[in-house]
Order: C-alpha cells, then structure tokens, then sequence
C-alpha cells in the first residue's frame, strides 16, 4: 500500500507500537479506518506487533446506514480473519441525558468503548484512523473556541490506550491508496452534513484558506499543531514543578502561596492555577479560562469573601488562597463594589480588576484628525473621547444596579446588565469589569469592551481624553 512508508514512519518516530505489542483497530468502515486495518495487518510482522482485532461502535445515530456500516465491518473482519467486538449505543440518548452535544457523546461513548474492547481483546492499544486532515480540521476547530496552547496541540500521536498511526499521513493519500488497490469502503452521509462544525470546516473554510491565503493549509495547521503541543508540553513541565513548590493538599482542599504564585510567569502561574483547581473540583468539573481567571484576580483583590466556581470555592487566609470542594450548582458570592477616582492626567490600581486604568489629555494637532492619530473603536485597552463632553473628574467603578449607556455606534441606550449578556461576558467577570464614568454619573468607557456613543471624537474633535487599561 502506498501509505505504508507514512504510518511505518509516523510508528517509529513517537514509538506507537513497541516490539510485542497487541494492538486493536477502531473500524468505522469509512475509508481512513479501512486502510489503517489493512495496512498494520501488512507492517504487523515486519514492525513486529501483533493485530488482534478490530473494534467497531454502532452509533445507532443513522438507522439503517448505521446499521450497514455495523454489517460491512463484521464482513470485512471476517474476509481478514480478524476477531471484531462490537457494541451498540444509543448517542443520541446519552447527549439528551447529559445534556451535551451528540459529537460530544459519541466521543465519550467511543472511549469508553474502547477500553472494554481493549480489555476483551487482550489489546495494550487501539489504532484510530485520524489523519493529518483531522489533525488541521481540530486545530481551527479549537482556535475558533478561543483555546491556548494545550488546545491549539489538537490530537496527540498516543493518548492512553489510543494511538493514532495516520496521523502524519493526508486523508488524499489515504483515498489515493484505496483506489489504486480497489479496497471497498464505506461512505457516511453524515459527513457532509454542514450543520456539524466540523465539517462547515473540512468542506468551506479549509478549502477557502487553501485556495485563498495560503495553499498547503493541512500542511501549515499540523506543523503549527506539533509547535503548540511542544509549548504546551515545556510549560505543563514548569508548572508541574512549581504546583509541588507552591500548592500544598490540606484536610478539605489545598492551599495555594498567593505572593509565591504571582512572582511566577502568567503562563506558568495560570497553569498552577488550573492544576489546583482540578485537583480539588475533580474530574467531572471542567475548569475553563475564566474560572482559572477568576481566581488569579482573586489573589490580588482586597476582596476577603468567597469566590464560588464549577465544582469548588476560593477563601483567602493570610497570604495563602485555600481551595475547597463545593457541591451542587452555588450562585457566586457577590463582590465587594469599589470606587476610585481618577485624575486627569493619572493613573489608579484597580487590584479587584488585576489592572490599572490611565488617563492623560492631549490636543489634536491643526490640520490633523482624531482618526488619522488614534484607534477609536474602544473595544481593545485602550479608548480615545471626547474631552469636552467630560464633567471631570473621573472615576473607575465597578457595575452598579440600573447601570444604562449608549454603545459607540447603537441609536438607543442598553442596559450594562444586557450589555454583558449580548457580548457573552462570564458572570463573575461582570462584577469585576471596570467602569469608567465621569462625575455627572455618565458611563464614558466600559473598558475593553465599548465606548459610549455621547463621547466619540468627531471631525470637530480638538482635545481628547486617552484612557488605556493597564496589567498590574
């Protein structure tokens, strides 16, 4: 087969299938697992590991497509004289159950699945036939979710008992090999189905790149895969040695040394962050970017109430943020309001924010324009308004119940409170997000967020207030 130099390479290289090894194929009947069954069935005595089955899901999601696939699989098996297992589940009832995505489902369900497959079949490992294509498609999948470093990494060679020997090898040349050797496959619906993201992405987005912007995009998203796994993999090493350093298990929870942790690298500090978390809310809580975020501001805070978050709560003793487990779905605890004046030119410490908020005037040159000097839009850390419109002096405050402002570009006023539901805005978040207003009660600049429409620079425009948010 064409493809056997790929896998055999890509086998090697991350030491997938060790000399003795008793390996298992996933086998949906689709072309990428067919070619993977039949080309580890051709390198098995070569590479010296041992096929000892192939594992198959009815996902019963298809009716009787699915249960084509489901006799397709059983008949190839038997054609190989391979032993199959296989196990039926209803998807679509476990994501109604836990109130999840079917994609999401059918990826718990598969796992799950293949490891009592593994453990019937005497396997160490199961195959899956995700290709260098997957590999693309799961990295803008994950960069549109707005995922760091360890998402950007998309799916590692080995995860568990799962190894994934196609993934060095493009879906083109898998089908390129099928069709050179006349072996049948199966072809599922499903996949063209542009309701699912993932395949909005493997049929319009990916095509537009490559045609568009940049040709041999798959290329360019592995290699950027394989960069952000190297990242994510250094930095989970520093933050692994600095957790045993700074995050010590305690009766209920663990403490954590605030003043030890803000003095580490934020790519580091929030890792530890995430770490202790985990380790406290348990496997069953996802603990997000702004949960970790939550409890980074937190530290700094003068706040000395209780922070609650998926599967646990933050108290402060000392200088020491202490972790507990909490059960059942808790409202926050409600933030302290805060209050700072802000002078023009000057600059005040928001520590409740984990920022600082600048101000300084400035004139517009003669014969210049507000625009042609400045970004004006308001949505980033910094803001340029009017300065005549001001009632001086400034405060920066956090929201406050009734809080109404016109948002640059809108005819009508918007509540804060709608504001922040429109833009997504996390609700432990909204409590801490600074509020400039001026001293008439006015909201100039929700900060990073919008600017008010009343005070927007003009063509007539001549002096300015420059606001910015600032890391402390």
């Amino acid at each position: 087969m064409g493809i056997i130099d790929s896998i055999r390479r890509t086998i090697r290289e991350h030491g997938l299938l060790p000399s003795g090894t008793r390996v298992a194929v996933a086998l949906s009947g689709g072309a990428d697992s067919v070619a993977l069954l039949y080309a580890l069935r051709e390198l098995a005595e070569a590479e010296r590991f041992h096929v000892v089955g192939a594992v198959h899901l009815n996902h019963q999601l298809r009716g009787a497509d699915a249960d084509a696939d489901d006799e397709f699989c059983r008949s190839l098996a038997a054609r190989l004289d391979v032993p199959i297992d296989v196990e039926r589940a209803d998807i679509a009832r476990l994501a109604r159950e836990s109130s999840i995505s079917v994609e999401h489902a059918a990826h718990i369900a598969r796992h799950a699945c293949f490891e009592r497959a593994a453990a019937r079949l005497g396997a160490a490992a199961v195959a899956v036939a995700h290709t260098k294509d997957d590999q693309a498609e799961t990295f803008l999948l994950r960069l549109l979710r707005g995922a760091g470093p360890r998402g950007l990494s998309g799916m590692h060679p080995r995860s568990g008992i799962v190894v994934r020997p196609l993934i060095q090898t493009s879906r083109s040349d898998v089908r390129e090999c099928l069709r050179a050797t006349g072996i049948a496959f199966r072809e599922d619906a499903s996949n063209a189905d542009l309701s699912i993201p993932r395949n909005r992405i493997r049929h319009e987005l990916l095509p537009l790149l490559d045609a568009r912007f940049s040709p041999g995009i798959v290329e360019v998203l592995d290699r950027e895969a394989v960069i952000a796994r190297e990242d994510a993999e250094y930095l989970e090493d520093q933050a692994r040695a600095a957790a045993a350093r700074l995050v010590v298990r305690t009766g209920r929870g663990v403490e954590i040394d605030a003043d030890a942790l803000m003095a580490e690298p934020i790519a580091v500090a929030r890792r530890v962050v995430r770490h202790a978390q985990q380790m406290v809310a348990g496997a069953d809580h996802f603990i997000g970017f702004d949960a970790g975020e939550a409890v980074r501001r937190f530290m700094v805070s003068k706040s000395t109430g209780q922070l609650d978050l998926p599967g646990h709560r933050a108290n402060r003793r000392g200088t020491a943020i202490v972790l507990t487990p909490s059960r059942g779905r808790e409202k926050p605890a409600p933030q302290a309001d805060f209050l700072y004046q802000l002078e023009v030119p000057g600059e005040v410490a928001i520590p409740e924010a984990a920022c600082a908020i600048s101000a300084a005037s400035s004139a517009v040159p003669a014969g210049r324009l507000a625009r042609e000097m400045w970004h004006l839009a308001g949505r980033s850390d910094e803001a340029v308004i009017e300065a005549r419109r001001l009632v001086g002096p400034l405060a920066v405050r956090n929201r406050r119940a009734g809080d109404a402002f016109r948002p640059l570009g809108m005819s009508g006023r918007k509540t804060l409170q709608d504001f922040f539901v429109d833009a997504k805005i996390q609700r432990l978040e909204r409590e801490i997000t600074p509020v400039i207003v001026d001293s008439a009660g006015q909201i100039v600049w929700i900060a990073g967020l919008a600017l008010a429409e009343e005070f927007r620079v003009t063509e007539a425009t001549k002096d300015v207030v420059i606001l910015k948010r600032l890391p402390i």
